[in-house]
Formats: structure tokens, sequence, C-alpha cells
């Protein structure tokens, strides 16, 4: 048995998953997931994600949760972040490493640690399905999405500049004038200026919370996602796991405000 506590917000957790499940598959062994409600990320799995059958979810509000405990407890090995780190190279864990867990082993982590594009974990729950099919429903012969990431990453503002992402958004409609971008961006002064610098060309969840730390909140950032997911095209945010998952859960085109020759790095 796998038990794993993701950590960090969404995309993070997404992508913790994905690597369980795939080392639960290798080991042949169940997995269960503890999924911690906390300011960055305050709302339960199912209230964004329909019922999963493959595993095992379940919901704590505290790290003093009793069935968070007794797994720690039963567990036979513990491991954190710092020891996935340390022995996984390219993304991937060393074979060594984790053919050598016992069983039951506890993992607590924010990095993936097995390349997975398997999203089938993840349908929305049919609230949410209805207003993404809304906005999508705007999107016209041909919508780029764009992400721009600000608050809370210094290492995304200081590489993904507003000018940048200017300049990818008007090469997009030299080369294709029918063009329109869905934005999907924690900051309001910067839609407002991308509202006045392409009129008429910007869809978005206006009516969006922010607070990660809010039900509300957390729906805006999977109805942003999947949105920026169905998109034709991702322009990005440098560094951002939420950049990468929506381009990765169907396979679109991704360029990187800022990255060198455009790539993510």
């Amino acid at each position: 048995m796998i038990i794993i506590q993701p950590s960090g917000g969404l995309c993070n957790r997404m992508r913790v998953i994905n690597s369980a499940w795939e080392l639960a598959k290798k080991r042949g062994e169940r997995l269960i997931v503890l999924w911690y409600l906390c300011p960055e990320l305050n709302c339960s799995f199912e209230s964004l994600f329909q019922p999963v059958k493959e595993i095992r979810i379940i919901n704590i509000r505290s790290l003093k949760d009793p069935r968070k405990l007794f797994y720690q407890l039963i567990a036979r090995q513990r491991f954190g972040n710092d020891d996935i780190l340390k022995h996984k190279t390219d993304g991937i864990l060393h074979r060594s490493f984790y053919e050598s867990l016992k069983n039951p082993v506890y993992l607590f982590t924010w990095e993936h640690f097995y390349p997975s594009r398997d999203y089938h974990f993840y349908v929305p729950v049919p609230s949410l399905q209805r207003r993404m099919d809304v906005i999508t429903a705007s999107f016209g012969k041909r919508c780029v999405g764009v992400h721009i990431r600000r608050t809370d990453n210094t290492v995304s503002m200081g590489k993904s500049t507003t000018e940048q992402f200017i300049a990818l958004m008007q090469k997009e409609l030299e080369a294709f004038p029918e063009t329109r971008f869905f934005l999907a961006t924690d900051d309001a002064k910067e839609e407002a200026l991308l509202r006045k610098t392409f009129p008429g060309r910007i869809i978005s969840n206006e009516t969006r919370t922010l607070s990660r730390n809010s039900e509300a909140g957390m729906h805006d950032a999977l109805l942003d996602l999947y949105c920026l997911a169905a998109t034709e095209k991702l322009i990005g945010s440098y560094w951002s796991s939420f950049t990468d998952i929506a381009a990765d859960m169907r396979g679109i085109e991704k360029i990187i405000a800022g990255a060198d020759e455009g790539k993510n790095p």
C-alpha cells in the first residue's frame, strides 16, 4: 500500500497523484491519497472532481487528523520531499529506490516523480463543467490560452514580463487575425491592460474569486485550468505548474513568455 500526501497547489497535487498512481501500478499496490484542506487549497477533492474508483481519497482538515496519524504509524517507511528529490533524475524515481520501498510506505511531496499525461482521474463535477462549456463556446474559430502568473510567484514575475506576453499575443494575431485569447491571471491590472491592448479579443472568467483559501476560489482555478487546456495553443508563465498542466492535459503547444527561444525551461 502506498499512502501519499500531496502538497502545494492544485496542479502540484495533480502531478503528485499521477506520479503516485504510476508507482502503485509498478509495485502492484493500492494507493491512498490524503488530500489536505489548507489555505493554499481549501476545498475537498469531491467538490472539484467526480468520484475516482481506482484510488481512495481521504480529505483531512488537520495535520493531527487521526486518519493521517494512523497511516503514518502503520507505515514501515516514511519519506518527505527532500527524499524524493534525492532519489530521482529527470523527473523519474531511481529504480533501486522504488523497488526497495517497504509496504506500506508513506510519502509527503509536491514533486512529480514519474512523467504522466494520464489525467483520467480528474473529471470536473457537472456544475463546473457547465460553466466551462459556456466559456469555451465563445472561443470562436481559434483561441489561444494566456496564463499570466503574478502575486505569489517571484520567479515567474521576473522572467515572464507583461511586455513579453503582449509581444507573443501580437505575433499570434499577425499570423492568424481571427485569434481570440482566453486569459487566466491572478492580477486584475494585467487583465485590464490586455483588454485595453486587445479590445474585443480577451475572454475570461470575469467574476472569479482569486483566494485559494475558499471553495469558490478553487472552483474558479479549476475552471481557468480546463479552459486553458481547451485552447489551441498556450502562452504561459515561466516556472508554473499551472501552465505545464494546462498544456499537458490535452497535449497542446506551449510557449513560455521569457524563456529562451519561447521554450519551457
